[in-house]
């Protein structure tokens, strides 16, 4: 009976993971937008702005709100907003309308964020809670997989991407009512909350600010090649944006089978190893991005960077709370918002890409990123 009370527990709050991996729809409806509304690179990647800006505003916040009213109450409150934010396309189409679309989502992930996982461990033993927490984030991988593929063909059979939307507001709602009617006994949160001030005064350690930029330069990868990718095959290979757009399906589904094989071999074998192959692996792809001007070698490059980048956050992440163990809150909250790093270098690939008059600018960027990786190898060889 212990063990099915459990599971009933566990299967909400992953349908929450999955409501967690929509914050990735926006490499695919940014270039749909940018489709519709004639935009240019900056002004479509700027969208990536509006989603993960709040990270870097309201991961502290959060933290502070959900030792206050509880971590169930602030996962709620996520789904509230993501349901908003998902609802508004459907009400009312305007790029103006979208901003604020990408602001909620952005609100409602940075909430989610924060609360969901350590919600999971007043489910789960201290022992399976790795392996619950790898479950989620591989149930993450789908939801972001899945939603270039409902948008391809809500275009294809429907004539209308948008129908991404409602379907994934109808999942959140079922996510929604389904942690609502689960009772889940919080316990006491041990520790006071991180302030501001203990945040940002850890970026004075230039350990900390070097794995802080690392988190920064991983989400830019992340996010960035979700929209360049389908830019380069609709430059080089003349696809339309619907058959381009499974460019980043195809990246996410190699960051799923990158997560997967990232949780056995970091069992194994040591985290700067790991860390160095998957930074090789995302050189090469990016390297290969300069070449490739068929459909199959920008795929092979993409795919290479999926792989690559699928296990830096955690290295990284790990890295930072090993290094200062008696300030993992601040360190936690630190980290977190580093995701704002998808607000800040899609819209230098913008830039690029304008200046120079092709995507070759945003795999610029990209390159300076998957260097900067590179250089970290060396703080994983201490």
């Amino acid at each position: 009976m212990k063990n099915e009370n459990h599971i009933a527990k566990i299967i909400p709050v992953m349908l929450v993971f999955f409501t967690m991996g929509f914050v990735d729809l926006v490499g695919i409806a940014t270039n749909y937008v940018k489709n519709d509304f004639n935009l240019t690179d900056t002004a479509a990647n700027s969208f990536s702005v509006m989603l993960f800006l709040w990270f870097l505003i309201f991961s502290v916040p959060t933290g502070i709100l959900m030792n206050k009213i509880g971590r169930k109450k602030t996962v709620l409150i996520s789904l509230v907003v993501t349901f908003s934010g998902l609802c508004i396309p459907a009400v009312l189409y305007t790029n103006y309308s979208m901003v604020l679309c990408f602001c909620l989502l952005g609100m409602g992930n940075t909430f989610m964020q924060v609360s969901l996982n350590p919600l999971v461990t007043n489910i789960v033993s201290h022992q399976k809670l790795p392996g619950y927490l790898t479950l989620g984030q591989f149930v993450k991988a789908i939801a972001s997989f899945m939603a270039p593929v409902i948008a391809g063909r809500a275009l294809l059979v429907y004539g209308d991407w948008k129908l991404l939307f409602p379907v994934f507001a109808a999942i959140t709602l079922l996510a929604m009512l389904g942690l609502f009617f689960t009772p889940i006994q919080e316990k006491p949160v041990e520790g006071t909350p991180s302030t501001f001030t203990e945040c940002f005064g850890l970026l004075g350690d230039k350990m900390i600010l070097l794995l802080f930029l690392g988190i920064l330069v991983h989400v830019g990868i992340d996010v960035g090649i979700n929209i360049t990718a389908p830019k380069l095959l609709m430059e080089r290979s003349g696809m339309v944006l619907g058959e381009a757009g499974y460019a980043t399906s195809l990246y996410f589904l190699f960051r799923t089978f990158g997560c997967l094989a990232g949780t056995f071999i970091l069992s194994k074998y040591p985290p700067r190893n790991f860390f160095m192959i998957s930074t090789g692996i995302i050189l090469a792809g990016v390297a290969g991005l300069y070449f490739s001007y068929t459909s199959w070698s920008l795929y092979v490059c993409v795919a290479l960077i999926g792989v690559g980048n699928s296990n830096v956050f955690p290295v990284i992440f790990s890295r930072a709370l090993s290094y200062m163990p008696s300030r993992n809150n601040e360190v936690s909250g630190l980290m977190i918002m580093g995701i704002s790093g998808g607000a800040v270098f899609p819209v230098l690939m913008g830039f690029a890409s304008d200046a120079l008059g092709g995507q070759t600018g945003a795999v610029i960027v990209l390159t300076f990123c998957a260097a900067y990786l590179a250089f970290l190898i060396r703080i994983f060889k201490r």
